[in-house]
């Protein structure tokens, strides 16, 4: 859900939607090269009838700032550089600009800094209010509905909003400039490290020394190293920005979750699938005749194939009534979720996507990390801003367990439980989870998928799912459960034992 995407396995790109859901691209064979983060592609605006927008091809307008940034001069520059931060996206400059502001020397290497990201960025509103960004907030509804089958629907009272891509991104570039950030323009082709710096290779030929390296270039990353085996659980999603005769939803009220399935009737296949592996649309109404729809697969492993996201999309919107005049903005969407840790620690540390923060859970991803940002600048400080300089491997232990400490480590175990317990549910135990979940204390779900809860409350908030739980439901859970649990508590006690 969301805002956009390895040896071995190669890895899937970097990419929100219903997270931060929803921020490059090299796909596992066999998947559709699609942008990977609630990346969207501009699209031709042509005319359709209920199915032919499916298959209309995107048509790429990239836009760009008209910003004066702080450039580096590598031939000038001889000095190391105190930290370079691979990648321009929402955690790059926000980290940028939070370490930054400490008087600490950082310079973020980007092919394109000052592009518009391509992503559809989807938050709810108090997250942004707490982050100080509710200006950098496209459209706001004061309302979510979420429908669980034909016969019942949830209205969740927590607004959500858009975040407008282009008032964000020059508020963070803004706020680096004013901080002091420099800006190089190139793509980072190798790292290679010494006792106490690293040297960054681009492909201008330039070569940066810093004392440390932050990759904050997505999913699709080949700095970071990993130990385990990268059992990831797939988000899919095909999206479109498109203007229509009609839509049946209410503007003050946008749709987080549609798990109905009576569209399928007169379609037994594509029922029985979905039956197996559900889907649901998110939908974002702007006017009565302009909205944004995305049929999305929570999460499947093996990945739920692209061309079937597509043909439910069709049929859901037909049996809607829903005819797109013009497709606006296209989105192909793949987030993958849950998976091991990366090796902690190591000589190039992360933020965003490649460091493990998307929420296993959900796909949600910027809002967390732009909280998570401001956490690891602390650490930086007490590193590279102290008189005694820190640097080298005691460097990159501080860093990275500032990131992930062993409480946030248990934590992510604990959405991680939840991802393998979501693989396991058919529609009909999708739609009685999420029937008991929006019936929790409101200070539980927000915190469920915010990622805001302790160990202690995300335990409480399992009992409590329990106690409200169907008797169907709870069977599900006792048959279903049991082996993602016993994994989640070994890994737990493994780590508390490390």
């Amino acid at each position: 859900m969301g805002i956009l995407l390895w040896p071995p396995p190669p890895p899937p790109p970097s990419v929100i939607s219903v997270s931060g859901k929803r921020p490059l691209s090299t796909f596992p064979p066999g998947l559709p090269e699609t942008r990977h983060s609630r990346g969207k592609a501009r699209s031709k605006i042509l005319s359709s009838n209920f199915e032919s927008f499916i298959n209309l091809k995107p048509e790429s307008k990239p836009e760009s700032l008209n910003l004066d940034l702080r450039w580096l001069d590598p031939s000038t520059n001889k000095s190391s550089i105190d930290v370079i931060i691979i990648g321009a996206g929402p955690a790059g400059l926000r980290l940028a600009e939070q370490v930054a502001r400490f008087g600490i020397h950082v310079c973020c290497v980007d092919p394109s800094p000052l592009s518009i990201w391509p992503n559809n960025y989807g938050v709810w509103v108090d997250e942004f209010q707490d982050l100080g960004l509710q200006d950098c907030l496209d459209k706001t509804w004061p309302m979510t509905r979420v429908y669980i089958d034909e016969h019942k629907t949830k209205y969740l009272d927590r607004p959500y909003g858009q975040v407008s891509r282009k008032r964000l991104k020059t508020k963070l570039l803004e706020t680096c400039v004013a901080n002091g950030v420099q800006f190089h323009k190139a793509k980072v082709w190798k790292v290679k490290h010494q006792e106490f710096e690293s040297l960054v290779e681009c492909d201008d030929g330039s070569n940066l020394r810093a004392s440390l390296i932050v990759d904050a270039s997505g999913f699709s990353s080949t700095f970071i190293d990993y130990d385990k085996p990268r059992n990831h659980g797939y988000q899919i999603a095909h999206g479109v920005l498109a203007e229509v005769d009609y839509h049946p939803f209410d503007l003050d009220k946008m749709v987080l979750m549609d798990w109905r399935d009576s569209h399928l009737g007169n379609e037994p296949y594509i029922r029985d699938e979905n039956s197996r592996l559900p889907t649901f649309l998110y939908a974002m109404p702007f006017s009565s005749n302009l909205v944004f729809l995305e049929e999305t697969s929570l999460v499947s492993r093996p990945v739920l194939p692209y061309k079937e996201i597509k043909k439910r999309m069709a049929a859901r919107l037909r049996h809607l009534g829903i005819r797109v005049r013009r497709v606006i903005e296209d989105e192909k969407c793949l987030i993958p979720m849950g998976g091991p840790l990366p090796k902690i620690p190591q000589r190039v540390a992360a933020i965003g996507g490649t460091a493990g923060l998307v929420h296993p859970s959900t796909g949600y991803l910027v809002a967390r990390t732009m909280v998570i940002a401001s956490v690891l600048s602390q650490t930086i400080l007490e590193c590279l801003g102290s008189t005694r300089m820190i640097r080298g491997k005691q460097l990159h232990e501080r860093v990275w367990n500032g990131l992930w400490s062993s409480e946030r480590r248990r934590v992510r175990e604990f959405y991680s439980f939840g991802m393998e317990t979501l693989l396991k549910l058919d529609l009909n135990g999708t739609r009685g989870f999420f029937d008991g979940f929006f019936d929790l204390d409101p200070y539980y779900w927000h915190g469920f998928l915010s990622s805001r809860l302790s160990l202690r409350e995300l335990g409480l908030l399992s009992l409590s799912l329990f106690g409200r739980a169907s008797n169907t439901s709870k069977l599900d859970i006792v048959t279903k459960c049991p082996a993602p649990l016993v994994k989640m508590m070994g890994n737990i006690v493994l780590d508390t034992v490390l």
